[in-house]
């Protein structure tokens, strides 16, 4: 007998349907369906018990199966969220749409690695026009002192940020989408309200973190129901996350920031010791910025700017880079030459980072930093010590990392994120995670009311005109990660699905001070002859995931996107 129909989204789709016909009939406007956007889409896929089911079995760490088309592509680290992105393309949505669908139902099937009170930033390409724009709805710190803030108050509310997720995503939205917020935001409510099954890398953090979570009734209410834990494959409800997104849906950044969300937040952040006010929560908005530009080899590159300055350290690491004869020296994963130099210009870029503070408020020289003269003085003098600096292990992995591209060209990639390990302080609040962005204060304190400065990576690579490549990824080697995936890909021609299943080296390492991870399938005398030269590495499994997860998207001149899941994550790739 066949698997009953189930459809995840059941109850909100019977409650928007008569919202809608409400609307239809005059009686009130509903303010999710922004003028300009398409109207509610009844065509968005109905998911069975047995094809979620089938999805939720390809959450697993390792190999995963390439994807390629012509009618729009979506990738991130959790299936469930990458066909909450496809559908919304097949329901007439763009990659905007689609990007921040796959976002925020991240927000419920993986809330281990990201959270509506985390932050989310996005680099758009609009085919139309040729224009390429960034949002940074990264988070900001209280304008309160927090003097002798150190990582112990990461477990408690001082540890708490200004949010800017949903900022960002309204933001994004209103200028870039195509589809009703409602359309964008149904897989993220359905899967609230009516579950899905938990999957084994959740499973593991909700039982290695319950110390945590099981401090607060909120936290016990929705990961162990009669103080049980659930078992891996038990279905996750997650009402009181419903009910937040709903009203979110429907009250937007007044809700928010303004609203009772703000004011529940605040309460639970200052019970914590926290000093987030609701002063702090009205001040925020979301802020559009020029992308960071450089080039390489002839490629142009345009990632996210500084205060989200990873995007501009790929282009200062690229920018090394080039003056190496890649092509004579070959990959690092076959040249130890290679291996050395790339280690130590990611390594130092990372370094470098620590003093570049929100540009908001503190001068910047973007254009000295990214220019190829810097490039070459920088790497000569790299070359009087060969020691590579491992520096203090980066801000703990917890992040998520979306590319969606459409049948029309426009490109999509977002970075969202916990910002923090999950449930860093074990507090909820309107049945969500608090989550700890301060964990990036130990990078560079930002001044009061300034974002943080965060090295996430949204990037998009041209030829000529053309995007090419969009990619980014989580954790904490997500530097390195991209490098190396973007110089297989451009150097090498070698195949997306190719490249990500390659072994990578990474950042520093949290259980070896002073070293650098690298995967142990990585040639042992090309890792050798490169720890000769000065690098002291841990050798770590295959597949790491402190190596991140390349989401990232290759299109053919004819359009063809080719795109494969990171066998670090629980990855999929889908295209329409």
């Amino acid at each position: 007998m066949a698997a009953p129909t189930h459809h995840p989204f059941g109850n909100r789709r019977t409650f928007l349907k008569s919202v809608m016909a409400g609307a239809a009939a005059g009686a009130f406007a509903p303010p999710f369906a922004p003028k300009g956007h398409l109207a509610f889409a009844d065509q968005v896929a109905l998911l069975s018990d047995e094809e979620r089911r089938r999805l939720l079995e390809l959450a697993h760490f390792g190999r995963k199966a390439p994807a390629s088309g012509k009618q729009g592509m979506v990738i991130c680290s959790h299936p469930l969220a990458t066909r909450a992105g496809v559908d919304v393309l097949k329901a007439g949505g763009n990659a905007a749409d689609a990007a921040l669908a796959t976002s925020i139902c991240q927000t419920v099937v993986e809330p281990h690695m990201t959270g509506i009170t985390g932050v989310l930033s996005m680099l758009y390409f609009d085919a139309a026009t040729g224009e390429t724009t960034y949002v940074n709805g990264s988070a900001a710190r209280p304008e309160a002192a927090l003097d002798g803030f150190s990582p112990a108050d990461l477990a408690t509310g001082r540890g708490v940020a200004v949010p800017g997720f949903w900022a960002g995503f309204e933001a994004a939205h209103a200028r870039h989408g195509q589809a009703s917020r409602e359309t964008v935001m149904e897989a993220a409510i359905g899967y609230a309200r009516d579950g899905f099954e938990i999957h084994p890398f959740l499973w593991g953090e909700i039982f290695v973190e319950y110390g945590k979570i099981g401090r607060t009734p909120q936290g016990r209410e929705i990961f162990s129901r009669n103080d049980t834990l659930p078992r891996p494959g038990d279905l996750l409800v997650q009402e009181r996350a419903a009910d937040t997104l709903t009203a979110l849906l429907e009250g937007g950044n007044d809700y928010f920031y303004r609203g009772a969300f703000a004011q529940e937040l605040v309460d639970v952040v200052q019970a914590a010791g926290g000093v987030l006010t609701l002063e702090d929560m009205e001040r925020y908005e979301a802020r559009w910025q020029p992308a960071a530009e450089g080039n390489y080899r002839g490629y142009r590159v345009l990632g996210s700017p500084p205060p989200d300055h990873g995007g501009s350290h790929l282009i200062e690491i690229l920018n090394m880079v080039e003056l190496l004869d890649l092509q004579k020296l070959g990959p690092p994963t076959e040249s130890a030459e290679t291996l050395f130099h790339m280690v130590r210009i990611a390594n130092q870029v990372y370094l470098d980072g620590f003093k570049q503070h929100d540009p908001a408020t503190h001068e910047l020289p973007l254009e000295l930093i990214l220019s190829k003269d810097y490039a070459r003085m920088r790497f000569d003098l790299m070359q009087m010590d060969s020691k590579v600096d491992a520096g203090p292990a980066a801000p703990p992995a917890g992040s998520n990392h979306v590319t969606a591209v459409d049948a029309k060209g426009n490109v999509a990639t977002i970075l969202h994120s916990c910002m923090s390990l999950p449930w860093s302080n074990g507090l909820f609040a309107g049945g969500v995670t608090v989550v700890a962005a301060g964990a990036h204060y130990m990078r560079v304190m930002p001044g009061p009311g300034d974002r943080i400065s965060a090295y996430v990576c949204p990037n998009i690579v041209f030829d000529g005109e053309r995007p090419i490549l969009a990619s980014g990824s989580p954790s904490v080697s997500l530097l390195q990660n991209i490098l190396q995936n973007t110089t297989n890909i451009l150097d090498f021609g070698i195949p997306i699905a190719e490249s990500v299943n390659r072994p990578r080296f990474g950042g520093g390492s949290y259980t070896s001070p002073g070293k650098l991870l690298v995967e142990v399938d990585l040639d042992e005398n090309v890792r050798k002859a490169a720890a000769k030269r000065g690098i002291a590495w841990d050798v770590v499994n295959p597949w790491n995931w402190h190596h991140g997860s390349f989401e990232g998207i290759f299109l053919d001149a004819d359009g063809t996107a080719h795109a494969c899941g990171d066998p670090r994550r629980n990855a999929m790739a889908l295209a329409v």
